[in-house]
């Protein structure tokens, strides 16, 4: 029966058969489903609920909503009710509306909201959730979940575009500076009638992706133009367009996206190193990317933004003539020291969060100013940032270790939770649930030591511009590593 289903979405009926027996219920409701939906693809539900808050509060009113009664034994294979039945029914109506392969957990939720008279979808529309907003979501922006798999193969592949937009409204994208004026040339490009289709050219580490991720920002914030203003940007990483294990699934995924029949006016394709739709590994994949990104400018006017250096264009140019005839050159400068050094101001504080260390301002001035002399393949500012993260780094090796007690925890914790995953793959499901309950127990325990420890307390240890000129005799002295 689950044959079509993704891995995420047995493991949601797997946990939903978990939660009715411990409500004592004779049959797997639609409440039940929607929570271990919610328990097992947290991106999915947080992207339409957008609250952590919102997501507990399901599961305090399915509480007390529910009569529980004693406990039904996980070893007893619990029915689906006739509701639950009709969710799955319509699960898979709506993966083949969507055109896709599989029923995932994106098409369970679907399901959910269209058996309009459970309990589940009414608990969902009172979080303002529609079925035909989520339906009009997933069609202009999909959600790309894996195929079914072999356990050993699990989370091998994940999802093949990044909306840049959602990121910024989410606050999860870096401040970008100094770049008003190349900001407001790939604008006028993508507002010209021809070649509206902007190709950043630039070295490593110009800031080729911060000037995509600033007009995501200017999206975001509403400061763009009204043709812009209903944009998501959509970016392909390099690691997608490069990794050869997924050279299969990307071009299906393009094609895809490229062929749907939603309408792709409010999507902009941000594709992140040009090199890999010509990597020489593949001709079969150089020639399904290359044909899939010729129809998308051509036949279905998909707007891209590209980014590459001078001489990965100079290839792929070479290889598909007629990108020229699509593509409008913008030429990325680097930043001076002035520019550079607020960039690191501005930036710095993520590091100092990562790392648990403090940037002095001499170490962010030496940083600009020195990191002009190596690493030669890249450009300012990415260079000076490359060398605060590195110095950051090793800073962050010299100070001790998390306590002995927090460590042993976690070993615990994976080792349960890999046990917990093979309970489940096995369909062991009073295993399951004991591993289940002692995950939940060293979670806890885990949360208690770090707030009696605090091992991630900010550190006393401060990065100067001794320890960024340490970092560089290193390179010096090994020049491979950086």
């Amino acid at each position: 029966m689950f044959e079509r289903y993704t891995e995420k979405a047995r493991r949601v009926i797997f946990f939903a058969r978990y939660e009715g027996s411990q409500f004592g219920s004779p049959t797997i409701e639609t409440e039940h489903l929607l929570l271990g939906l919610l328990r097992e693809d947290k991106a999915l539900t947080n992207r339409f609920l957008r609250s952590f808050a919102s997501v507990e509060s399901i599961r305090k009113q399915i509480e007390s909503h529910t009569t529980i009664r004693e406990k039904v034994s996980t070893s007893i294979d619990l029915p689906l009710s006739n509701e639950s039945k009709r969710v799955l029914a319509y699960a898979a109506e709506e993966a083949e509306r969507l055109g896709h392969k599989h029923i995932g957990t994106e098409h369970l939720l679907l399901g959910l909201l269209r058996e309009e008279k459970s309990f589940a979808a009414q608990l969902l529309k009172e979080r303002g959730i529609k079925l035909t907003e989520v339906r009009e979501e997933l069609a202009k922006v999909p959600y790309v979940a894996a195929a079914p798999v072999r356990p050993e193969s699990a989370g091998a592949t994940g999802s093949f575009f990044k909306d840049l937009t959602q990121a910024a409204i989410d606050g999860q994208l870096e401040p970008v500076l100094n770049r008003d004026l190349e900001l407001d040339c790939v604008i006028e490009v993508l507002s010209s009638r021809g070649k509206r289709n902007p190709i950043l050219i630039g070295e490593h580490g110009v800031g080729k992706t911060a000037i995509v991720e600033g007009l995501a920002q200017r999206i975001a914030n509403g400061t763009i133009p009204a043709f812009l203003a209903e944009k998501r940007i959509l970016a392909i990483g390099p690691e997608l367009l490069e990794t050869s294990t997924r050279e299969k699934q990307y071009s299906e995924e393009l094609t895809k996206l490229i062929g749907s029949e939603s309408k792709l006016d409010g999507v902009i394709l941000f594709i992140d190193g040009l090199y890999g739709l010509t990597a020489p590994y593949s001709r079969i994949r150089t020639l399904a990317s290359s044909s899939a990104l010729n129809f998308a400018l051509v036949n279905r006017d998909v707007q891209c933004i590209c980014a590459a250096t001078p001489g990965e264009y100079a290839e792929t140019a070479s290889a598909m003539p007629w990108l020229a005839e699509h593509l409008r050159t913008a030429y990325i400068r680097p930043l001076d020291e002035a520019a550079t050094l607020a960039v690191l101001q501005a930036r710095k504080g993520k590091l100092e969060k990562f790392h648990a260390v403090t940037y002095s301002p001499d170490a962010l001035e030496f940083a600009a100013h020195s990191s002009g002399s190596y690493l030669p393949n890249s450009a300012l500012p990415g260079k000076a940032l490359e060398l605060l993260d590195a110095t950051g780094a090793s800073v962050k090796l010299e100070q001790s270790a998390a306590p002995d007690e927090i460590m042993e925890v976690q070993k615990r914790l994976r080792f349960i939770t890999h046990r917990l995953a093979a309970s489940i793959e096995n369909h062991e499901f009073e295993k399951a649930r004991f591993y289940s309950d002692e995950e939940r127990k060293e979670r806890e325990n885990l949360l208690a030591l770090k707030e009696r420890l605090q091992p991630d307390s900010p550190s006393s240890a401060v990065v100067g511009q001794q320890q960024v000129q340490e970092t560089i005799a290193r390179w010096a002295a090994y020049p491979y590593c950086p």
